[in-house]
């Protein structure tokens, strides 16, 4: 068979950590992911009238003539793998990680080349289990089409492609409707913050011991202050890899803040970007970013984890104080309380436990 051109939709996917799977339970894995692929992979691409081109061992490649064919395919695998396993542990789920790109393509009887199969393949090892990325000429023809979220996720630079690749994470807000919200925790009487995952951008999975530790210094630093009550890593790394409502996160870890960030790198420079969130509003309340080299990987991270922790706190502090005086009360005595004890001059040492009596009947008017 000759070598021809055409226009493609290109679709990559792998198994997210299937040499891990793999050393666990090598027969059973491959038995698996043998009945993902025959009940519920290839019914699917036939389905919306794509072909499977080859299979790589742990994944596939396949190719579509309607990139919008493309991109719902890709989303209802990932949803039907939402309802696959459901005894299975987490850490032993199959999960597909997928790729979608436009290109003009070199197609030959048992595989299809060129820079749209590569460049689909990068978008792959970019995604996060259960995700799926396509980039910018895939984004231009399906925003307006499908009934999708798409999140801009900015430009890499991947291997062996010389221009930088603008990905979009698609978030299937049909899978967000369809599960149900864990009960809200109650806040804690101190401020509360949750240190989410942060994504790593660098176009390189190997980056992302880098990114998670980056996270574990700032827990770290966090748990230092005193007034501050901060959730577990154990907890928040639960979110890795998902699609993130902060409010809801917020309810369920019972946090009145939010730290999310992501992990940039380009040759031996890191930049990390973080933001603090208001978990109750969304509103952000800061935002910074930080660079650095590669040479001290633990010196850095001990330097951003340090910066982040040193301005989160009088962060906190305003936010904190913003949101007292933002919280009426309906009770004029308690106010009344209130504004006496403000009112004392606490130079002097015997009007400070004054002043506290007054404070205590306040609360004891009002608790809020």
């Amino acid at each position: 068979m000759l070598s021809v051109r055409r226009l493609a939709a290109i679709l990559a996917a792998d198994v997210a950590g299937y040499s891990r799977l793999m050393g666990a339970d090598e027969e059973g894995t491959h038995e698996r992911l043998k009945a993902h692929l025959g009940d519920l992979v290839n019914p699917k691409i036939g389905e919306h009238r794509g072909r499977i081109v080859k299979n790589t061992g742990d994944g596939f490649l396949a190719e579509f003539a309607s990139v919008v064919d493309a991109v719902r395919c890709a989303v209802e695998i990932q949803r039907g793998m939402i309802d696959r396993e459901p005894d299975m542990p987490e850490e032993r789920r199959i999960r597909f990680r997928i790729g979608i790109n436009l290109g003009d393509v070199i197609v030959e009887e048992q595989d299809i080349f060129g820079d749209g199969v590569n460049v689909a393949a990068r978008l792959e090892a970019l995604a996060e289990p259960g995700g799926v990325f396509i980039s910018n000429t895939v984004h231009d023809h399906v925003r307006d089409r499908l009934p999708f979220a798409f999140e801009d996720l900015g430009e890499h630079q991947v291997k062996n492609i010389a221009r930088p690749v603008r990905a979009y994470r698609v978030r299937d807000t049909g899978t967000v409707a369809k599960s149900p919200s864990p009960s809200a925790l109650p806040l804690p009487d101190k401020p509360s913050i949750a240190v989410l995952p942060f994504v790593n951008m660098s176009g390189d999975p190997e980056q992302e011991y880098f990114a998670d530790g980056v996270v574990e210094e700032i827990i770290t630093g966090l748990s230092r202050i005193k007034w501050l009550f901060v959730i577990a890593g154990n907890s928040t790394f639960t979110y890795k890899g998902q699609s993130i409502d902060v409010q809801q996160v917020g309810r369920e870890l019972g946090v009145r803040y939010i730290l999310g960030g992501s992990v940039r790198k380009a040759a031996d420079r890191v930049r990390i970007t973080a933001q603090l969130i208001n978990a109750s509003s969304g509103a952000h309340l800061w935002a910074d970013r930080f660079d650095g080299s590669l040479e001290d990987v633990f010196e850095l991270q001990d330097k951003v984890a340090w910066s982040v922790a040193g301005v989160i706190e009088p962060a906190l502090t305003a936010a904190e104080i913003a949101r007292s005086a933002n919280r009426p009360t309906t009770d004029l005595t308690a106010y009344d309380l209130h504004l006496r004890a403000c009112a004392m001059g606490l130079s002097s040492a015997h009007q400070i436990p004054e002043a506290l009596r007054l404070f205590e009947q306040a609360v004891e008017r009002d608790p809020n």
